[in-house]
């Protein structure tokens, strides 16, 4: 049997189809994969390059896509296979059920051990204005899974809140990716006034699938 073609508009799938040795046909320019056709962004999808592309299957995430493209893609005749990450617990069925539908095999991750909250932290991912990681959020469990626990908390998802007010939230540690904004040195003054900063890949916090395992590691490592 041929494999089959498959268009993805998320880029963690992106990267987890290619580990599985099924390169997408085409997918997002956020994907980070170049040599790959791209049908748009994510909120953005080119719905009529997708069409054309003829794909067996498009691989979409709730959060990261609009549920008006998916209808557009599943009114023109297209199977359309949607995602659902919220935390790392969901990483090991979603995953699952994606490799079934493209005759893969996911290795699965398995339950890890609670671990005690030892660390607080605050994690911007926005700037002017300035946006943070709360929950429920993928990120915020895996950061959880390793003892950190959120400060941001009970404000959504991804919410709205003042420097000046984040400092009252008694954070001893500030994690700051480098994606979706791109924190580094230069922000360290400004975000020390909250706590020490540690940098870090912003992907280990928003990318999952074949990520999430060395997600782990390395943030543990760093936050060590």
């Amino acid at each position: 049997m041929s494999a089959p073609r498959i268009v993805s508009l998320v880029p963690s799938a992106t990267e987890t189809l290619i580990a599985w040795d099924r390169v997408p046909v085409a997918c997002t320019r956020f994907c980070e994969q170049p040599s790959l056709r791209h049908v748009g962004g994510t909120k953005n999808p080119d719905l009529r390059a997708i069409v054309e592309a003829e794909p067996d299957l498009v691989v979409m995430d709730r959060e990261e896509n609009r549920r008006e493209d998916h209808d557009a893609l599943v009114a023109a005749g297209l199977d359309v296979h949607v995602v659902e990450i919220r935390s790392l617990a969901d990483v090991d069925p979603a995953m699952a059920a994606l490799s079934a539908r493209v005759d893969a095999t996911w290795d699965p991750i398995g339950v890890l051990p609670e671990s005690p909250a030892i660390t607080a932290a605050a994690v911007p991912i926005w700037r002017r204005p300035w946006m943070w990681l709360a929950e429920p959020t993928y990120g915020t469990s895996l950061l959880a899974a390793l003892g950190v626990r959120n400060v941001v908390e009970d404000r959504g998802p991804y919410p709205s809140v003042e420097l000046d007010e984040v400092i009252t939230f008694g954070a001893d540690l500030v994690i700051a990716p480098n994606e979706p904004y791109e924190f580094g040195e230069q922000h360290r003054e400004e975000l020390s006034r909250i706590a020490p900063v540690r940098f870090v890949d912003g992907k280990d916090l928003v990318w999952w699938g074949v990520r999430t395992r060395g997600a782990l590691e390395r943030l543990g490592a760093v936050l060590r």
